[in-house]
């Protein structure tokens, strides 16, 4: 089986037309099966992504196995194609745009998880208070929010259908929050040109003040530092610092 990509709690296979997500073996089965169960909900909507075929074991390891999405992602052809870096960006937030025009309402919602998140966190309790107040005081949504959207997530097929794949972390909520979490993945990914291109143009294609975007940076970038390394959490402490600033 060919690796599409190795993380610290996963590997994920291709089977001929079967992409195979395999946790390492202490891998929580609460949270293999409420991937599965949030997959499967963003299955019924209209959204092209990859159908969940089977939750199963492997060498005592918990598997997801979906459908294999053959094609190339943006990442790939903005790396291919600098001159057409643009019109892959727009192309990118129409795909993010659609996605948050979708609603479904059984999944987790956005708020309670970024609050876990925060909770779980070494930061001190006034700047998780400060943090948690400005969250409850943001409008509550319910659009689907991927939670990974990045370029290396969106599937360009042959035939021009485009696919978003890793849904792991898909919640329901406030749109600006995605849209604030896929600003800071671009600046961890050392994209800075592209991350100011990205919020300008999300800005503007989602009508919405870029200083409200902004507003969300603070409370996203600390629900990301459990899982982060020493060298991210640097970074992100930064944009957490400036919690007064925007």
């Amino acid at each position: 089986m060919e690796i599409l990509a190795e993380r610290k709690t996963k590997t994920v296979y291709r089977d001929n037309n079967k992409a195979i997500k395999l946790f390492i073996e202490d891998y929580p089965k609460s949270n293999i099966l409420n991937e599965a169960l949030n997959q499967a909900r963003v299955e019924e909507t209209s959204l092209n992504i990859p159908k969940l075929l089977e939750v199963t074991k492997i060498d005592n390891r918990w598997a997801l196995v979906s459908e294999y999405i053959e094609g190339k992602n943006l990442e790939q052809l903005m790396k291919e194609n600098p001159d057409k870096r643009e019109e892959y960006m727009n192309l990118f937030i129409d795909v993010q745009l659609n996605i948050l025009s979708k609603k479904a309402p059984m999944l987790n919602k956005l708020k309670d998880k970024m609050k876990r998140k925060i909770e779980e966190t070494n930061l001190n309790d006034t700047i998780k208070f400060d943090l948690n107040t400005r969250l409850e005081s943001m409008p509550k949504h319910n659009m689907i929010c991927h939670g990974d959207f990045n370029p290396s997530n969106v599937i360009i097929k042959n035939d021009g259908t485009v696919f978003v794949i890793d849904w792991a972390h898909v919640t329901q909520g406030n749109s600006s929050a995605d849209a604030a979490r896929t600003f800071l993945l671009f600046h961890l990914d050392n994209k800075k040109e592209e991350a100011e291109m990205y919020l300008n143009k999300f800005a503007e294609k989602s009508k919405t003040d870029k200083k409200y975007i902004q507003k969300w940076i603070p409370i996203v970038a600390a629900a990301h530092l459990s899982k982060s390394s020493e060298e991210e959490k640097a970074f992100l402490m930064n944009w957490i610092d400036v919690v007064d600033y925007f």
